[in-house]
């Protein structure tokens, strides 16, 4: 009867970084469950906890000890086993010695291809307290640690010195060494209100011993909810709501193993300051949650966490509040410095800037930008002339003293900015949404210059590099390119934006002064984008067959593409789909074998079949052709699908290789002429059934 029992390992340490904190914790579960199952130990279930101190892992009903297992080798063939005189041979002498047993123990094993010599021994599976060990130092060994560091005299390697560590297998101890400390049953607490020894006596035991006595909540979700709780109470006794980013809340967890909330203040003088400012200089710089009223303004407030209960919260509070007040005063000289010159008059200064050795400054890609913003901008109704503006002022806000400081606020404050100088609000909203989509899955540009902007900048960044060489390369990827093929697509297809690409990557490149190629940088361009085309769509669902039956007529507009695509997957669901792709792969192997071009105009038919399928192949030229024009590729494919019983009728009883040489010739024209309406759409022949 197979037993079971759960294990606990924790580690502890100084102080780990908080942002790598849930990675760390990650890996070792991840790992500690690979050794598990490499090592066939069976388990009902697993958690990870982790805290500014310690990682741990704790494994539910894990077994005992692993299953035995009866090993079968193979040795030599039978004709390989004996030498002329009778005698083993040397080849089965050392297959014997390999699996530590006399030749006469050996047995034979008949295959159908032959007869050999093997063994098969019973395993008896190891006690799982001797396995565990390796597996959690395989473990720790595999944890993305970017720089590993030594302490004292120790020739052990970790993220942060390790202090203690606990291997319980049941109540029993599993005695062993990792990273230079021999494992017991003995944590601790909370560095300060619980810094004596805490004795774990069973696995389960764990997160209710810390958390009692030693005022550690080990589980990090745990923390993350209770941390969200007591802000919103805090926030509440000010009258105000807390915004919670995801990554502030467990970056906060990931410092404090029993966080207590503390609300400051701070002078409302600095509520004159751009919003986004303040948030960055409490979120970003102090870790704090700022607060906001009900109309979405910031208040004079803010939230931190303590990780300790203080007598004395409000002395935690004041050291908060002198801290916080010349972060915000140095934004304030920023926010005032810089408003004393336009940002225009940055522009010359760009031509100082470096953007790319071969591509020039900053500057010269500002320029460029401005006259692939007007080309684009025509193309979709948008103000050419504020287009320009847009792009020679994209950049400018690189160069104040709020960015120089504040990387993340790049756009922002252009618009800012824009807006105090006068700026038409198109063009200062549009500094903002040239970076666009910010990141995976957020918003595209929202204004029409916007998307102008965010298109020509993306562009313009995707056919430079390509011209200098810098493709990217399995995950190197430094002007992120990928994430600028993409944002391009989103922007174009989200927003019903129709571009040609390769006419885009056409005028960009022409843009360009120095030595490349330009025919085969064009084409690397575009099919790079297509590829991320690739991505986005068998995201949103679509097949890849459905993909390749579009990707295959080649279409140079993304918006289009997807407007295919779509009725491509709604045709497939037609009870008509099957048949009419089988007949579109019958009907391009046949004009495949031809030995001359089918004729652009089919002449006498003698079948009926044919006949009538002639006709009604005209009659979808004509119906499906303001369909086309219109890019209604659902009502062009569902009219198609109409034609299944005569093409199908057409093959059940008409040869199309017939030995009259001009009728073949008609028969093929024909299916060309049925091909070529297909075709307008997408390649249904590539559909699988």
């Amino acid at each position: 009867m197979t037993t079971t029992q759960p294990l606990l390992f924790e580690l502890g340490c100084e102080e780990l970084p908080p942002k790598t904190l849930l990675k760390l914790s990650n890996a070792l579960l991840e790992g500690i469950i690979e050794g598990l199952k490499a090592a066939n130990l069976s388990f009902t279930a697993s958690k990870a906890y982790a805290t500014p101190r310690r990682l741990a892992v704790l494994i539910d009903s894990l077994q005992t000890a692993q299953p035995d297992k009866t090993v079968e080798k193979r040795g030599p063939a039978m004709s390989a086993a004996f030498a002329p005189d009778g005698s083993p041979s040397k080849a089965a002498l050392g297959f014997a010695h390999s699996c530590g047993t006399p030749f006469d123990q050996l047995q034979r094993l008949q295959t159908d291809k032959g007869e050999w010599l093997s063994y098969t021994q019973a395993v008896t599976g190891q006690r799982t307290e001797a396995v565990i060990p390796d597996i959690i130092r395989a473990a720790i060994a595999a944890l993305p640690i970017a720089k590993r560091m030594r302490w004292g005299s120790f020739a052990t390697e970790f993220v942060r010195p390790v202090h203690w560590a606990v291997l319980l297998f049941g109540d029993q101890v599993i005695e062993t060494e990792i990273l230079g400390l021999t494992t017991g049953n003995t944590s601790y607490g909370h560095r300060f209100h619980a810094p004596d020894a805490i004795v774990i006596n069973r696995p389960h035991d764990y997160a209710a011993a810390l958390f009692g006595p030693g005022h550690v909540i080990a589980d990090l979700e745990q923390r993350k909810t209770l941390i969200r709780a007591k802000a919103e109470e805090a926030a509440a006794t000010v009258g105000g709501i807390v915004p919670i980013e995801a990554d502030l809340l467990e970056e906060i967890a990931a410092l404090n193993e029993w966080p207590m909330p503390i609300i400051g203040n701070f002078d409302p003088r600095f509520l004159a300051l751009p919003k986004e400012v303040l948030i960055t200089t409490l979120q970003t710089h102090q870790k704090y949650f700022p607060v906001e009223g009900a109309d979405g303004s910031l208040l004079a407030h803010f939230i931190t966490f303590s990780n300790i209960a203080s007598k004395r919260p409000e002395v935690i509070r004041q050291g908060n509040e002198r801290v916080v007040t010349p972060r915000l005063a140095d934004a304030e000289f920023f926010w005032n410095q810089d408003r004393k010159q336009p940002l225009a008059a940055h522009i010359e200064t760009l031509k100082t800037v470096l953007f790319q050795e071969k591509l020039g400054t900053v500057y010269d890609k500002a320029v460029r930008v401005s006259q692939l913003s007007a080309y684009i901008a025509e193309r979709v109704g948008a103000d050419v002339n504020w287009a320009r503006r847009a792009a020679m002022l994209a950049k400018t806000d690189l160069l104040t003293t709020m960015v120089g400081e504040f990387g993340n606020l790049q756009g922002i404050m252009g618009r800012y900015y824009a807006l105090a100088e006068g700026e038409v609000p198109a063009v200062a909203w549009a500094l903002e949404e040239q970076y666009f989509p910010k990141q995976s899955g957020s918003a595209t540009a929202p204004s029409a210059l916007g998307q102008v902007l965010a298109i020509a900048e993306k562009i313009d960044t995707l056919a430079g590099i390509f011209s200098t060489g810098l493709v990217p390369t399995g995950d190197k990827d430094p002007y992120a390119l990928r994430r600028a093929a993409l944002g391009t697509l989103r922007t174009l297809i989200e927003n019903g934006l129709s571009l040609d690409i390769p006419e885009l990557c056409t005028f960009a490149l022409a843009q360009f002064s120095h030595s490349f190629e330009p025919a085969a940088t064009h084409t690397a361009v575009v099919e790079f984008i297509f590829e991320r085309l690739r991505g986005y769509c068998l995201d949103k669902g679509y097949t890849a067959d459905a993909f390749e039956s579009v990707m295959s007529l080649a279409p140079a507009d993304p918006l289009d593409f997807m407007q295919r695509l779509a009725a491509v997957q709604a045709f497939r669901r037609l009870p008509e789909a099957e048949s009419l792709a089988s007949a579109n792969k019958r009907i391009r192997n046949l004009l495949k074998k031809a030995e001359s071009a089918p004729a652009e105009t089919v002449g006498v038919l003698v079948e009926p079949q044919e006949i009538a399928l002639l006709a009604a192949a005209r009659q979808a030229a004509q119906d499906i052709k303001p369909l086309l024009a219109e890019r209604n590729y659902h009502a062009t494919l569902n009219r198609l699908a109409g034609l299944r019983e005569t093409v199908d009728a057409f093959f059940d009883h008409v040869r199309v290789m017939t030995d009259d040489l001009e009728l073949r010739a008609n028969r093929l024209a024909l299916l060309n002429l049925l091909s070529e309406q297909f075709l307008t759409c997408a390649d249904i022949s590539k559909l699988q059934s």
